[in-house]
């Protein structure tokens, strides 16, 4: 390489040759959604057919820059012949600069500091006349090559133990899944049934010697929904679900449908032009974190009068909401904080007929339980949407009262552990993001080897 302040511009020039995708129907095509941010992985490819507008045209070696928002940090160096969008620009290696090199270079935080202060804007783009400025380390093409072996020698020990937390993470998933979903079939806790024959009870008519079935229950329920009705027209019962194709329920059980315990209510669709710095929180999907309702720092706000003028769609502390359209249709979230919010119309609202007959959080694992499937079985990958009355014809197994508290307090008591080991995985995976980068930087200022 040359002397010390020789710039990209100085040593190389990006392949600018261009290429029809229908003219290529043997090469793989590499667009930015291909390419995984931070780490310069490849996360997949289509064949160039599937393309219609003109592609540029990469070789074995060369490495691909995204020149679209540079703070993604996406770099591949190219392992075969093939098209990529017009969105990278095309650096191949020569006798003075090594690919890999290259590749690493610019993987690092401080080109990515120096790439995103080039240019504003909500899309920013960087061209090569920009980013040729850059000064490159004065290494030889030996030193450059003993460089990236030491690099690789230390992302390679990285990358087992990142790979490590990535299968403790799914894992943590997945035993998240199979709680709720036992606590959903009546499998997580004994059942209110096997409890009253241990102590002897019986459930005829419940009272304090027995214990109350989730079909006595669901009678109250009815009874109170028709006690309190105060609708403009007459009460109409809610729909029953047809049992017939129905598995059996664990005694004590009985089926309902989400309509007959609740109503599903919408949210309203306010004018973006009504949003303020500061004020009432709007509930949008985004908001929806973990089960949890989060003010996050991309929630938007509307003006404090709005919550007088839209009482019908204030939050309450204990609402149960779901996602209503997009590709996290179904995601749950229970307000747990007592503090004014607005509704979304993307955004349902579970209002239970009773919040003294039903457990909010048992009515959210229900939720998340059976619109997942009903939706994975009627959409499969789309982006699905589910209206209301779609919902509230859902069947769900209804187990008693005092059951739903226990089956709650045993679900936090394990998902506490989950979040906990959750946490622990997460930070030790940004860890690994600044160690990677803790070793780009020791080997650019030749500390590494």
């Amino acid at each position: 390489m040359k002397a010390e302040g020789t710039t990209i511009g100085d040593l190389l020039k990006p392949r600018r040759e261009k290429a029809i995708p229908s003219e290529c129907p043997d090469l793989p095509y590499i667009g930015l959604e291909h390419v995984e941010a931070h780490t310069t992985k490849l996360l997949g490819s289509v064949p160039a057919t599937e393309m219609k507008s003109t592609a540029n045209r990469f070789c074995s070696g060369d490495v691909l820059y995204s020149r679209l928002r540079p703070y993604l940090n996406k770099v591949w160096l190219a392992d075969r012949d093939g098209l990529c969008s017009s969105e990278f620009i095309v650096l191949p290696g020569n006798e003075s600069v090594d690919s890999n090199f290259l590749r690493y270079r610019l993987n690092s935080t401080d080109f990515v500091s120096f790439a995103n202060s080039l240019n504003a804007g909500d899309r920013p783009r960087v061209d090569f006349d920009q980013i040729s400025s850059f000064l490159l380390p004065p290494f030889s093409l030996a030193q450059q090559r003993r460089i990236v072996a030491e690099i690789e020698k230390q992302f390679t020990r990285l990358e087992a133990g990142v790979s490590a937390l990535k299968r403790v993470q799914a894992n943590l998933k997945r035993y998240r899944a199979a709680v709720l979903k036992a606590a959903c079939e009546g499998q997580l806790i004994p059942t209110e049934a096997a409890l009253a024959r241990a102590g002897g009870r019986r459930s005829e008519g419940g009272g304090r010697t027995g214990f109350e079935t989730g079909e006595q229950l669901l009678k109250r329920i009815l009874a109170e929904r028709r006690k309190n009705w105060n609708g403009r027209s007459q009460h109409k019962e809610p729909a029953a679900p047809d049992t017939m194709k129905l598995p059996q329920l664990p005694e004590g059980y009985t089926w309902a449908s989400f309509g007959q315990i609740c109503r599903v209510q919408g949210g309203f669709a306010f004018k973006s032009t009504d949003y303020v710095s500061e004020g009432v929180p709007l509930v949008r999907i985004s908001n929806l974190v973990n089960g949890r309702v989060q003010v996050s720092q991309d929630t938007v706000f509307l003006p404090p009068n709005f919550v007088s003028a839209n009482i019908a769609f204030v939050l309450r502390k204990g609402d149960v909401l779901i996602a209503m359209s997009g590709a996290t249709t179904g995601k749950m979230a229970t307000m747990e904080e007592d503090f004014p919010a607005l509704l979304n119309q993307r955004v349902g609202r579970f209002v239970l007929s009773s919040m003294n007959l039903t457990n909010a959080k048992f009515v959210s694992y229900l939720v998340m339980q059976i619109t997942q499937k009903v939706l994975k079985d009627a959409y499969g990958a789309a982006q699905p949407n589910i209206s209301p009355s779609e919902i509230e014809e859902m069947p769900i197994p209804l187990p008693p009262l005092a059951e739903q508290m226990r089956i709650v307090a045993e679900v936090e008591r394990r998902l506490s552990v989950v979040e906990e080991l959750e946490a622990t995985v997460s930070a030790n995976l940004q860890r690994a993001t600044r160690l990677r980068q803790a070793v780009l930087q020791k080997a650019f200022v030749g500390e590494l080897c």
